[in-house]
This record gives C-alpha cells, structure tokens and sequence, in this order.
C-alpha cells in the first residue's frame, strides 16, 4: 500500500464515468497517484450506480469485494448515484465503508479525503456522509476559479471522447429516479463546453459525443430556446477539423426543426440521434408521465428522414410497466414493424421505490415480462438484420478502435455504432487504431457487419 494513492472503480452509465475522470482529475492535481491494483493504494473509491436494482446489487458486490480485501490504513469510499439515495443501504451491507460521497457533489473528492484521515487520526470511527441537497451545484463548474488547472469534464476512451453539457433532469417520467437522484437539470456553460472541445481535439480526439441526461434540455435553465441547435452550430464553428459530432440522449417532443437543420447541414453532426421513446401505446405513455401524442414522433420521425440523409435512429423501450395489458404492447410491436428502427434497447420495468410510479407497484409477472421482452428482441433483430444487409456493397467511413494481429482483423465503428451500446464492423486488412478509413461492407449480421479495406 503507498500513500496518496487511489484507486477508482467506475460504476453504470457514460455520464457517471465523466464524473469518475473528474474526481481523479481532482486528487491527480492534488498530488495523489493512480493505482489499477486497489492493494497498492490507501484510497479505494467505488463510483456507485444506483438506477435500477441490479445496478445497485452490482454496486454493493464491488464494494463488498474491496471491503474484504481492505487493510488498515485504507480509506474506502462509495461515491455517485446509489449514496446519494441509499446511504444507508451501503453502510448496512458494508459496514466497513469509511465515506459517503452524494453524486452531487463529486467535486468535493479531495476534502472529503482529506476530513476522513483527520477522523481516522483522531480515532473517531463514524462513517463520513456528504450529501449536500443543493442540486443547483451539480453542473455549475465549481472549477476553474478554484482548481488550476481546470476539469476537463469528459471521459476519454481511444480516438473517442464523452463530454458532458449539463446535468440532472426536470422530466417526470414516472418510472425514473434520475430527478431524485441528480437533481434538477443544470447546464454547463457554452464556452467551457467549447473549451474543452479544443482541447480534446488537440488531443488528437476524432468522435466528440455528447451527453447529459436530456441533451434536448440543454440551455433551459439559462434562459435558450433550442439551446441544444445553437451549441451544436456553436461547437461545429469552435471546432470544424473535428471529424464526427454524436448526440445522445435526446427527449421526444424536444427535437425540434431547428435541431433538425443544423444535423442536417453540419456535415460534422453525424447522421444519428438518440431518441428514448420508451412506449409507443398513448395509454401506457400517460401512465408513464411521458409525451404520448404518437402524432409528433411519427410526424418527427418522417421529416428527420426527409431532411437528414441517411440518419440512423436508436430508440429504447420498457416492456411490463405496469398496467400494460397484451393489447397495449401489440401496439409498441406494431409501431416497431413499421417504422423500423436502425437500433434498439429493451429494458424489462424495474420497479423503483421512491418514483412518482409506486403506487402502480409491479403486477406483471416476471414470466411475462420476459416473453414480451423475447417477442420485441427477436423482432428487432429481424429488421436490424434486414437494414444491417442493405450496407452489403456499400462503403463506410469506419474509426478503428482495436486489431486483432492472429486474424489479421481490424475492429472499429461506423456513424450508426455508438460505443458500447451499438454495433461493430470488423475488417479484414491491417487498419491503424485511431484512424477514420473507408471500407466496402462485405457481410452483416444483425447487430454487426464486416468488410475489407478500400
């Protein structure tokens, strides 16, 4: 174990992870070492997600394990999402945390380090909670004038960057705990947003993406309307040698023609969005507290196509919120046969104590949401195959991300893949890693496609 060392375990979610790089900024800049081998290091943090149950299971196996290995002398702290509701749940499974640090206040990191040795040297063993309830704070940049050099707020991965531009969320989706957690929304300011794209491409960064728990809610709380447009048309300008601009996260009602524009004349902007709808059944959508007019997104949906040359929509969907009857989700089937989305994820209704939908409880039994689940995956797969096959003989531009030496097979992305959550292509031919090369697809599966080099 060596002093002023930590290691740090990132749970859940991009944006999370964004928070876990800026904690480590954070204790870098304060003089602490980094550690992957959580023996080495005096400071053990685990960066918690605490959204659904088996995110929260997750993060108490995580903690459990370090806390087994722990030795004198170690501090262990559970950071992010799940302390910032269930403190207590982590002190009663893990006794021997020694910290709680709210997601709110990441930030806060080096003090909290700093208070827990000076608790530990005068022998006083109570567990550290900070918790701040000002939800305000969360994205107002308490950096720069206070830390030199600033945060970077985002994560870097390869030729890819995550960039946060606000976060919290004022939306009442009934089934999510997010606003409970975070917080309402608070945007970032534009021109820190800007400096940091600078910066990373500077860095040699090639694929900006950027998040927030409503990216379409971006500027609301500064007074903009179609706030998310004008940091597009903004960052394109501060950055026009940035080879591919990602936007994730996108509310519907909130994609507005302006938006819509900008994607469509800003060759940087990929031709891809990220648009949770959740349900397509009005009634399940009002149960929900999400927007229902079915209208809009069918209207939306057309005109982006329209005007956005070859665009890519993912969407996500819950199968078995309560009070969904067989009816109401041959409609979510129905509306996914004929508007055939490029990408989609299915989530099974996690109930969550705490959210505006407790009341509802959790009446649809597990069998049955699992066989929805199979019926609505093995539909999507059929029509992910069938547009996956219309690229056959086609050339995309594809960012390398690994290579395989023994098959002589490179890995990386096209502008319909976001990482991690997305597809692969994998090429034959040597393709170095960072690089943006075209390649003439050869074959396609459902979720992955392959080709060579041009």
């Amino acid at each position: 174990m060596k002093e002023n060392t930590f290691h740090l375990v990132s749970l859940g979610c991009a944006k999370n992870t964004v928070d876990s790089d800026s904690m480590a900024q954070l204790l870098l800049q304060d003089g602490y070492n980094a550690s992957e081998d959580p023996a080495l290091a005096d400071v053990l943090i685990v960066n918690t997600c605490g959204f659904i149950g088996p995110a929260r299971d997750e993060s108490l196996e995580v903690l459990q394990e370090l806390a087994a290995e722990k030795e004198d002398g170690q501090l262990l702290i559970a950071a992010g999402c799940m302390t910032q509701l269930y403190g207590d749940m982590v002190i009663k499974n893990v006794p021997s945390v020694d910290g709680i640090l709210g997601t709110r206040r990441w930030m806060d990191i080096v003090q909290v380090v700093t208070k827990l040795r000076k608790m530990r040297n005068n022998y006083r063993p109570e567990v550290l909670y900070h918790l701040p309830e000002n939800a305000k704070k969360v994205g107002a940049d308490p950096v720069g004038e206070e830390h030199a050099p600033p945060l970077l707020r985002a994560n870097v991965f390869g030729s890819s960057a995550y960039l946060k531009i606000a976060d919290g969320c004022r939306r009442p989706c009934a089934f999510c705990s997010i606003s409970i957690i975070k917080g309402t929304v608070v945007s970032r300011p534009m021109e820190t947003i800007l400096e940091e794209a600078r910066t990373l491409r500077d860095s040699g960064i090639r694929e900006l993406i950027l998040i927030a728990q409503d990216t379409t809610d971006y500027g609301h709380d500064l007074g903009m309307k179609d706030g998310l447009a004008i940091l597009l048309e903004e960052l394109t300008d501060a950055v026009p040698d940035m080879d591919w601009i990602r936007v994730m996260y996108a509310y519907p009602g909130y994609v507005t023609d302006r938006l819509i524009d900008v994607m469509a004349e800003r060759p940087q902007i990929l031709p891809y969005l990220d648009i949770p709808l959740q349900h397509a059944d009005p009634a399940t959508l009002k149960r929900m507290k999400r927007p229902a007019n079915m209208d809009w997104v069918h209207n939306t949906l057309a005109k982006m196509r329209e005007r956005i040359e070859n665009l890519t929509i993912r969407t996500t969907f819950i199968v078995g919120y309560p009070g969904e009857t067989e009816e109401e989700f041959q409609v979510l089937l129905d509306f996914i046969e004929k508007t055939r989305f490029d990408r989609v994820g299915a989530f099974q209704f996690s109930f969550e104590p705490g959210t505006t939908s407790e009341p509802l409880g959790d009446p649809i039994p597990k069998e049955v949401k699992d066989e929805r689940w199979e019926r609505l995956m093995e539909l999507q797969q059929n029509i992910s195959l069938q547009i996956n096959q219309s690229y056959v003989g086609k050339t995309l531009d594809i960012l390398i991300e690994g290579y395989d030496e023994e098959q002589n097979i490179a890995i990386g992305r096209s502008y319909r893949d976001a990482p991690e959550i997305d597809g692969l292509v994998f090429i034959e031919g040597d393709a170095e890693v960072g690089e943006i090369v075209p390649v003439r697809i050869t074959g396609a599966m459902a979720y992955d496609l392959t080709g060579v080099l041009v």
